[in-house]
C-alpha cells in the first residue's frame, strides 16, 4: 500500500523567508509532519492555513531538511516538469560561451533551481556533483535527463565529503536502493522513487554513462587549452569559477613580472603570460598542483607569448613563503586561496587572516604594482573582505588606487545569501 505524500509545516518566520525565494527549510524550522520522511522523496510544505507553499527534496539526517525545487503555486513535478527545468537551465547559458571556451557551468545548484547540485562541463565530458544525499535515489533518471538534452560522450559523478560518508560501506546512514520508476515518480503524489539506474554510486569519480575514463581531459577556456582531472581533482577537476578574473588578469599583464600565490595548476599564471607578462610565478604548497601547472603550460607552449615568458613553480606554504625576509618584488600578485571560513565561527579569524596576507603581498610590489585579491569565503562577506584589504593597503603607507571589483561569472549566478561566495579586489599601488 502506498504511504501518503510527505506533508510539512514549517514555522511563521520559515514560511516568510520561503515566501521571500530562500531554497532551504532547516529542521528546526519543521513544527510538523504527517510522518517520518526517507532520504530524497519529495516533501511539500504547507503554511498555517494550509495553503501550498513549496516542495523540496527532503533528508531526514541534514540540518538542511528540505531542498526547496518550486514554490509559489502547486506544481506537479512530472517528466516534463523536469526536462522543461532542465532546459530552461541550459538556455540560461546559451550564447554565454564560443568555441574558444569548451569548459563551463550548466548547472550552478539553488541558484539554478537544482539544489544541492552543480553539472560543470569540461569539453564532451560532463561532471555532476552532488552536495546533498537526497539526489541519490534520482541518479538514474537525472542522468538520463542530462544525457538526452547535452549529448556528452561520459557523465562523471563526483559527491561532496558529506555524501562521501554516506556512501561508505561501513556507514549506518549508507543510502538504501530504491525500487525503479520513470521520473513521473518525482511528481509529489507519489513515493515510486527510482534506483540509480547507470552506475553503482559508491565511488567518487564513478562513470554514471559512456566510456570508462583514464586520467585527465582537456577543454579550452577563451583559446588556452587546460586538463582537468574530473575523477579525483578538487571541486569537479578546475575551478571554472574564476575564468572572469583570469581574463583581468591577462589584460594587466603586459610587461610584468607575476607571482600567482595559492596557483593550483596555474590558470592565472597561463592568462596572465599570455597577456605578456616578463614572468610569472608559481606558489603552491602541492607538488601535484605545480606538475599540473607546469603540464598546462606545455599544452600552450605553441602560442608566441607564452612561449616567451619565463615560468617558474615554488613549492612551499604560500603565507610562510611571502612571510619570509627574501626581498624579492614582483609588478602583479594575485591572492586566491582556499576558503578561510568553513562555518560561521571561523569568520572573525578568517578577515583577519585576509587583511594580513594582503599585507604581506603588498609588501612584494614594486612600485606601480597590482594586487588581486580574491576570496572564496562564504561566510565573509564581499564587504569584510574587501574592508579587510584596503585596511592593509591603508597600513603599508602607500598609496593606492581601487581599480575594481567583482563578484560571480554569469554561469555561476548566486540568488540567495549563502550562495554568494567569491570576490575579489583589485589595487594598484
Amino acid at each position: 500500500m502506498q504511504s501518503p505524500r510527505l506533508r510539512l509545516r514549517v514555522t511563521a518566520a520559515a514560511e516568510t523567508v520561503l515566501r521571500a525565494g530562500h531554497p532551504w527549510v532547516f529542521a528546526g524550522s519543521i513544527r510538523g509532519q504527517n510522518r517520518p520522511g526517507e532520504c530524497g522523496e519529495l516533501g511539500v510544505i504547507y503554511d498555517r492555513r494550509d495553503r501550498f507553499l513549496a516542495i523540496g527534496l527532503y533528508d531526514p539526517e541534514s540540518p538542511i531538511r528540505v531542498r526547496v525545487l518550486h514554490a509559489g503555486k502547486p506544481a506537479t513535478l512530472d517528466d516534463a516538469w523536469w526536462s522543461a527545468r532542465l532546459a530552461q537551465t541550459l538556455d540560461r547559458r546559451r550564447g554565454l560561451f564560443d568555441e574558444r571556451t569548451t569548459g563551463h557551468r550548466w548547472i550552478n545548484g539553488e541558484s539554478d533551481g537544482w539544489p544541492g547540485l552543480v553539472l560543470d562541463r569540461y569539453d564532451a565530458t560532463l561532471v555532476l556533483k552532488l552536495y546533498t544525499a537526497a539526489w541519490l535515489p534520482r541518479l538514474g533518471e537525472l542522468s538520463a535527463l542530462i544525457w538526452a538534452q547535452l549529448k556528452p560522450a561520459r557523465i562523471i559523478l563526483r559527491v561532496s565529503r558529506n555524501v562521501g560518508r554516506l556512501l561508505d560501506p561501513g556507514s549506518t546512514r549508507n543510502a538504501r536502493p530504491r525500487r525503479r520508476g520513470s521520473v513521473s515518480s518525482m511528481d509529489p503524489s507519489s513515493r515510486s522513487l527510482p534506483a540509480p539506474a547507470a552506475a553503482d554510486p559508491s565511488r567518487d569519480g564513478e562513470v554514471l554513462r559512456g566510456p570508462p575514463l583514464e586520467g585527465a581531459v582537456t577543454f579550452l577556456e577563451t583559446g588556452l587549452c587546460f586538463e582537468a582531472d574530473v575523477l579525483r581533482g578538487q571541486k569537479t577537476g578546475f575551478f571554472l569559477d574564476q575564468r572572469d578574473n583570469r581574463r583581468n588578469v591577462e589584460s594587466l599583464a603586459g610587461g610584468r613580472r607575476v607571482l600567482n600565490a595559492f596557483s593550483f595548476s596555474g590558470g592565472f599564471s597561463l592568462y596572465a603570460a599570455r597577456g605578456g607578462a616578463v614572468s610569472v610565478t608559481d606558489l603552491d604548497i602541492s607538488a601535484h598542483a605545480l606538475a599540473g601547472a607546469r603540464r598546462n603550460f606545455a599544452l600552450n607552449e605553441s602560442i608566441p607569448a607564452i612561449g616567451r615568458c619565463r615560468h617558474e613553480g615554488v613549492q612551499a606554504d604560500a603565507l610562510d613563503w611571502l612571510r619570509a625576509g627574501r626581498r624579492r618584488q614582483f609588478d602583479l600578485i594575485v591572492l586566491d586561496p582556499p576558503s578561510f571560513a568553513k562555518r560561521e565561527t571561523e569568520r572573525p579569524a578568517a578577515i583577519r587572516a585576509y587583511e594580513k596576507l594582503a599585507g604581506m603581498a603588498i609588501q612584494r610590489l614594486a612600485r606601480g604594482g597590482i594586487l588581486v585579491a580574491c576570496s572564496c569565503s562564504a561566510h565573509v562577506t564581499a564587504p569584510e573582505f574587501f574592508a579587510a584589504v584596503r585596511r592593509s593597503a591603508a597600513a603599508s603607507k602607500r598609496s593606492f588606487d581601487e581599480m575594481r571589483i567583482t563578484g560571480h561569472a554569469p554561469d555561476h549566478p548566486a540568488t540567495f545569501r549563502e550562495a554568494d561566495y567569491l570576490k575579489a579586489i583589485y589595487l594598484r599601488l
